[in-house]
């Protein structure tokens, strides 16, 4: 009895971990049966067993195909059977994928990130009222809070209007408004809406000042 013991570092390199050592076993043994029909009967038995080992996963679209595939894997491709579906290569699941093409703006204000110019390019786009002019002071005021977050130090409004212009290309021209942008305290503040008062509990903040923008 003890010469028969397995040790892990003896046994077979599980392709699949999830459905364990037995399950890897019957298709081991499937793929030496010379009848066919045999190893068609005994693959459609280890999917079924394989779907009840995750029954949660029953009502997902393509879950059978998912299963088969799985199946091809654990036999290293070397399982011969009728399938539902294409059969999967080895070639296809060794292939890398494409590298994905990441936008490389390289703008020339990094602190703003590129969402800014997304945002400003909508901008340029709308007709010009009070919408257009609430959306462009509100991005003035997140370009302040884009610039104080990398900066740590105050910066004048002339400054980011001098910025939306350019990067707008001279289509948005803050640079003469009278409006003023929040205050750096206020888009610097960490503080949440929420304040622990003296019993322990939460109490609302209330403020009755309101900003335009």
């Amino acid at each position: 009895m003890i010469d028969d013991l397995e040790y892990n570092t003896e046994r077979e390199h599980l392709i699949i971990p999830e459905y364990g050592r037995h399950m890897q076993k019957m298709i081991n043994h499937v793929k030496t049966i010379e009848s066919k029909e045999e190893r068609n009967n005994l693959a459609k038995a280890i999917i079924s067993v394989m779907g009840n080992m995750q029954p949660h996963l029953r009502d997902v679209p393509d879950f059978q195909h998912k299963l088969w595939d799985q199946l091809f894997i654990m036999s290293n491709f070397e399982l011969d059977v009728d399938s539902p579906f294409d059969k999967p290569t080895k070639e296809l699941f060794e292939e890398r994928p494409e590298p994905l093409k990441y936008p490389q703006n390289f703008p020339k204000y990094r602190f703003y990130g590129n969402n800014i110019k997304t945002m400003i390019d909508v901008a340029n786009t709308w007709e010009a009222g009070e919408l257009k002019e609430a959306l462009t002071f509100t991005i003035a005021n997140h370009m302040k809070k884009c610039f104080l977050n990398w900066n740590k130090d105050t910066v004048e409004d002339a400054v980011i209007f001098n910025h939306l212009f350019e990067l707008s290309n001279g289509k948005i021209d803050l640079r003469n408004s009278e409006e003023n942008l929040s205050e750096s305290t206020s888009l610097m503040r960490t503080k949440t809406k929420y304040s622990s008062n003296k019993k322990g509990g939460h109490q609302k903040k209330n403020s009755n000042k309101r900003k335009r923008y």
